[in-house]
């Protein structure tokens, strides 16, 4: 393979971008190395093409879209987490002749909240900005075609570009971003993040293209995770286990403390041969170590009871402090 502007762009990826397109209802869509590389090579040439462009970024969102804005070298602001007061605050103050590139996730991945997409869209509307939403862990897994959260909500026409992964729900690799072909086509023009890389094989476009497809028609793999998650849920709550109870599928289980974190998830794995990750600072901030866990449609309820069991025993043998 080579370059997508030189060899590398096959039927396979522009069968895989007509799909994504049509799967978030845009025009036109773009496929990246990962969804990391989409992120920031698509926020920092939208907005450096913009005139006059600024940018108003929330404050937990994920590195790749912190890059973005970073190289865009464009004023910027960064409004409190979720916070819409904050948002529009800025928004107000800003120069009225600028350009707006209000960048944000739908679920946040290491607390799993959502945003409020519509609130955020209504002041978008009221500025005039343009929205960049990164679905990333939303994508295949929310909205009657697998759309995401926006989908889902249906908000898809409010947001101007969605950013998302084929790893994670679909299970191959690479990234992309989806929008108005003007967009999508500066993009490809101007963004070395897309021009001086290798594209994605394509026997992974392909096998990406069936992933898309066979989850644009199917909603039970959505259906049985969501019962799955609720279950996990309960099952912590019944426990005293403390955890995040987000309205994703993404279950935080509260840790606090780093050497805890690591201890645990070490007997996890010796005891129980159970896998799950640390994750302490800096992807965290200190004091809230935790451990992520995303349950599939493909564990069944006795894996889930298993998995809790077993926190349930870490919690007793390393005096992990419980929620009550």
């Amino acid at each position: 393979g080579g370059t997508r502007n030189i060899s590398g762009t096959t039927i396979h990826h522009t069968r895989l971008e007509k799909e994504l397109a049509e799967v978030h209802d845009k025009e036109s869509s773009l496929v990246f190395s990962s969804g990391y590389v989409a992120n920031e090579a698509a926020i920092s040439t939208i907005a450096k093409l913009l005139p006059k462009c600024e940018i108003f970024s929330d404050a937990s969102n994920h590195a790749s879209m912190i890059e973005g804005v970073r190289n865009a070298r464009v004023p910027k602001h960064i409004w409190r987490h979720n916070d819409l007061d904050h948002l529009e605050e800025l928004l107000a103050k800003a120069d009225p002749a600028a350009n707006k590139l209000i960048v944000f996730e739908s679920v946040y991945s290491m607390d799993g909240d959502i945003a409020p997409i519509k609130e955020i869209c209504d002041i978008a509307d009221k500025y005039g900005a343009l929205t960049y939403i990164d679905e990333v862990h939303a994508v295949g897994l929310y909205g009657k075609k697998g759309g995401g959260v926006a989908q889902l909500r249906g908000l898809s026409d409010r947001i101007t570009v969605v950013s998302g992964t084929l790893g994670k729900a679909y299970g191959v690799h690479g990234g992309y971003i989806a929008g108005p072909s003007v967009i999508v086509d500066a993009v490809r023009s101007f963004a070395p993040g897309f021009i001086f890389t290798t594209s994605i094989p394509p026997s992974v476009a392909a096998g990406a293209l069936e992933s898309v497809r066979y989850l644009k028609k199917s909603n039970t793999e959505r259906d049985v995770q969501k019962e799955r998650a609720e279950y996990m849920k309960k099952l912590l709550k019944d426990k005293d286990i403390p955890f995040i109870n987000s309205e994703s599928h993404i279950i935080p289980v509260m840790v606090g403390d780093a050497k805890l974190c690591k201890k645990g998830a070490d007997l996890l794995m010796e005891k129980f041969g159970i896998y799950v990750q640390p994750i302490n600072y800096p992807t965290v901030p200190v004091g809230t170590e935790r451990y992520r866990f995303t349950p599939g449609p493909l564990h069944d309820l006795e894996m889930i009871s298993d998995a809790v069991d077993a926190l349930d025993m870490v919690w007793e043998e390393l005096g992990i402090p419980r929620t009550n």
